[in-house]
């Protein structure tokens, strides 16, 4: 892809914020989570830590617009990659003084495979999905146990390509950086101060061993957005896209397909039109 000046020389689009609107972007979400905690008549938040960028990045938002000590963090590591995650997310409950627990949620995920037919035990991908929705049940459980929302920490890229587990990670109240693609979502939490190595970590959804977001999808998170953002969501033509970016066809290819395949994950289940 061209560089980012070339791109916006280019295209006239701005992946990456001003200065200006990135401290608006940031006091906008602050005083949206604030807002919707205090509408719900609710206690305060919870929300997964997994140590990535995106909970990473929602956990500094809600301490700035709650206080730490109306947050609750869960960190939920898996056999799939437990050392990383635990540490990672952990390390950022702790700076931020957020209250936390650890729960393995191993035997959970066991007494589903244990339960279900041997074929779906056999299923990475529904055994993936099973991890996903297990951490949110348990989001879900505190939360309610002490009357909080349960922030989400989706993004604009994932929202776009379907790239979350319907009825897991997007069980929640409110998607705070939601309208974000995940290069501004970097360029935010680096504003926060969030440590480098986890801006820079590698993106994934603890699915399976060794799964990653980009592997998965088969391009790179830069690639994905200035694709969303031209072609997908902007006014840019296939052929001009590839042209302006420099990308092959079949990363176009994808990621239109990425977006009209997932399109029922951006619905509420349907249901017959009423005669």
């Amino acid at each position: 892809m061209t560089d980012s000046k070339a791109f916006v020389e280019k295209t006239g689009i701005e992946l990456r914020f001003s200065d200006t609107e990135l401290e608006a972007y940031r006091e906008h979400i602050v005083q949206f989570i604030a807002d919707l905690v205090e509408d719900a008549g609710a206690d305060g938040a919870v929300l997964g830590l997994s140590g990535g960028i995106d909970s990473t990045t929602i956990a500094y938002l809600a301490a700035e617009a709650l206080g730490a000590e109306n947050v609750h963090g869960l960190v939920l590591p898996s056999s799939v990659n437990p050392d990383a995650d635990e540490t990672d997310a952990e390390q950022v409950a702790e700076t931020l003084g957020i209250e936390y627990d650890t729960i393995e949620i191993g035997p959970i995920v066991n007494a589903f495979v244990e339960a279900a037919p041997e074929h779906a035990a056999e299923d990475r991908m529904a055994l993936g999905n099973v991890r996903v929705r297990t951490r949110g049940v348990l989001n879900y459980f505190v939360a309610n146990a002490e009357s909080r929302l349960v922030l989400g920490t989706g993004n604009r890229s994932e929202a776009a390509t379907g790239y979350f587990t319907k009825y897991g990670d997007q069980a929640v109240d409110c998607n705070p950086i939601g309208n974000l693609y995940k290069c501004q979502v970097r360029q935010l939490a680096r504003d926060l101060g969030v440590p480098d190595d986890l801006v820079t970590r590698t993106p994934t959804a603890a699915m399976w061993e060794g799964q990653t977001d980009e592997e998965e999808m088969g391009l790179s998170y830069d690639d994905l957005d200035a694709i969303l953002a031209l072609h997908v969501h902007g006014p840019l033509s296939k052929h001009a896209t590839i042209e302006t970016l420099d990308v092959p066809e079949t990363a176009v290819d994808r990621v239109v397909e990425l977006h009209e395949t997932s399109a029922h994950k951006r619905s509420m289940p349907p249901a017959p039109e009423p005669l």
